[in-house]
């Protein structure tokens, strides 16, 4: 079992990113992406607040064994307190993200605020900045991902939430619609 030792925190109100340790304790006390990035849910958002707003955060994670051989060693979790119920939420994915961010130094990404434009995350190996995205604005997933490709930016491996997602779980929010 392996942890990097460092989470990026990623401010999008001040438009910052910043390196942190992980915390060891919670890492050895919640085993697991799921369980950590709860644990740092739990610790650092009001549970009275509204999911939707600049105050709930999205945190994507890797566990011990993303970036090993083992069998689940592809997957990550993100977890957020989800607009539908008002408790957290998490979904757990595979492929090669989770290994991707586990082997370019990082753990975990906590998405804090609500960035005044479009901006995406870019990580490669030990730099991570947000840069603009105001020409991926309304792609799909699909388009913003061949577009970077076409920008000749090493996106080996993207993972993608674009503004048609947030519009249509914003709607999905506001209507009483299950998401």
């Amino acid at each position: 079992m392996s942890w990097a030792g460092k989470i990026l925190r990623v401010n999008l109100s001040a438009g910052t990113v910043k390196s942190e340790p992980l915390n060891m304790d919670w890492a050895r006390a919640y085993l697991g992406s799921r369980g950590l990035a709860t644990k740092y849910i739990v610790e650092e958002v009001d549970p009275k607040v509204d999911p939707l707003s600049p105050a709930n955060k999205l945190i994507w994670a890797t566990g011990p064994l993303t970036g090993t051989m083992a069998s689940t060693g592809g997957r990550y979790t993100v977890v957020t307190k989800g607009p539908l119920t008002g408790a957290i939420a998490c979904s757990n994915s595979g492929g090669y993200w989770g290994a991707e961010l586990k082997m370019a130094g990082w753990d975990m990404v906590i998405f804090e605020g609500k960035s005044a434009k479009p901006v995406f995350l870019y990580v490669e190996d030990d730099v991570a900045e947000l840069r603009d995205a105001a020409h991926l604005w309304g792609k799909s997933v699909w388009e913003t991902e061949e577009t970077l490709k076409k920008q000749q930016l090493p996106v080996e491996k993207p993972c993608s939430l674009t503004e048609r997602e947030l519009r249509g779980l914003h709607h999905r929010r506001t209507q009483g619609v299950p998401g």
